[in-house]
């Protein structure tokens, strides 16, 4: 699909359906987030210890199956169209989620967490869709938009799930977050329209093993696919003792609970705003950039918060660091979208949320190990460091990314 094509496509009406649906979607995951726990308790008589271990299994079962799945359903978007990978997601998610409700013992709900992983990759096939059908000039605003919806639903979803848990019960949530994904799948059916030309290989030549020999710059593709990994690390690391570090700067007096959930959501509220202002000026100047911004202001963000003295001084830093990250997801994946063939665009997005879900994983394990060897502000600080490392990598083994344009692939 060449340039004029994708001008004259219905992509500023798929970026629209797409913003809300991942709004939706982006709900509808974390709404259960802050009572898994609780409800892994109400499972089984369990001591503090199992609950905190069975927790792990619970939420890492997840990351580990999409991780392994997510690029084989990449393969298949390519060939088969990405618009059919979101009503798989999305359906096959409902499904999961509603049967959790019915959950009655912890390793019911770990298979079925790892159900989930199964079909997971609705958020990554939006974006893919969204780059593929967009004009390459508008990309980097596109992804940045769509990056809000998920930001803003993730925001959301936390206070509405400890709203619906309270009015209801836990194991409703479950029921009406797998009707949230339903609604997505049904948007998407009705709504969503895509101009997908399968890829045609001719015969009798011969195709490649090695999976980035399709792609005009292997090694920016490469180094990308690990930022990803690296940035979503550092952001999960500090989710575990966010709440811990805030109780201990507020002495243990005071609403400490509502204090942390604001804390946390700081970060969400500047990537909303920051997001499509810094993607319309990647679009312009560069996405090299605004990337290279990104790693910088992150390293300055990070390590003060390992010094601060206040919640107040944490507020604003944790605030700022939603503008790095405004920065660098966004731009991560135009930068991917702006140097992958297009055919190939579903593969390279599914690959990269392997990298965040591995991320995901190392983040959550790691961080909460750092703390309890240090302490809280020593994960600030490697954090910190983990970002002037990966600008340092990205400086020298992809210096064209300094250039006011990274060269665009071929379609």
């Amino acid at each position: 699909m060449d340039e004029a094509e994708r001008e004259r496509g219905p992509w500023r009406r798929n970026l629209h359906v797409l913003w809300f649906c991942t709004f939706v979607a982006g709900m509808a995951f974390s709404e259960i987030m802050p009572f898994l726990s609780l409800y892994i308790s109400s499972l089984g008589n369990y001591t503090k210890s199992q609950v905190t271990m069975y927790s792990g299994l619970v939420y890492a079962a997840d990351f580990f199956v999409s991780a392994i799945a997510s690029p084989l359903w990449g393969m298949v978007a390519d060939r088969k169209g990405r618009k059919l990978m979101l009503l798989r997601s999305s359906l096959g998610m409902a499904v999961a989620m509603g049967l959790m409700g019915f959950a009655t013992s912890v390793w019911q709900l770990v298979a079925l967490r790892a159900l989930q992983g199964v079909f997971a990759g609705f958020i990554s096939n939006a974006q893919a869709l969204v780059a593929s059908q967009t004009p390459r000039k508008h990309s980097g605003a596109s992804l940045s938009t769509l990056m809000t919806g998920v930001t803003s639903g993730m925001l959301l979803g936390p206070v509405i799930g400890g709203v619906l848990a309270q009015v209801f019960t836990i194991r409703f949530t479950f029921f009406i977050t797998a009707g949230l994904l339903l609604l997505t799948f049904f948007l998407s059916w009705i709504f969503v329209e895509e101009q997908f030309k399968p890829v045609v290989h001719q015969p009798g030549v011969k195709r490649s093993h090695n999976p980035l020999a399709a792609f005009p710059n292997p090694k920016l593709i490469l180094v990308l696919l690990c930022s990803t990994l690296i940035v979503q690390f550092g952001n999960i690391s500090i989710s575990p003792i966010i709440s811990l570090y805030v109780k201990e700067l507020m002495h243990n007096v005071g609403p400490i609970t509502v204090v942390a959930g604001i804390i946390a959501a700081l970060p969400g509220v500047s990537n909303i705003i920051a997001a499509p202002r810094l993607g319309r000026y990647g679009d312009h100047h560069g996405s090299g950039k605004v990337l290279l911004f990104g790693y910088i202001f992150a390293t300055v963000m990070y390590l003060p918060q390992g010094f601060v003295t206040s919640v107040w001084m944490l507020g604003i830093l944790r605030f700022m660091i939603g503008i790095s990250d405004g920065a660098l997801f966004p731009e991560i994946q135009t930068l991917l979208t702006k140097n992958s063939p297009v055919e190939l665009t579903s593969t390279v997005f599914s690959w990269n949320q392997s990298f965040q879900s591995i991320g995901n994983m190392l983040g959550s394990l790691l961080g909460g190990w750092i703390a309890g060897i240090f302490n809280y502000n020593a994960v600030f600080i490697s954090t910190a460091l983990l970002m002037l490392i990966n600008l340092a990598l990205v400086w020298w083994l992809i210096p064209e990314i300094r250039k006011p344009q990274i060269q665009v692939a071929n379609d």
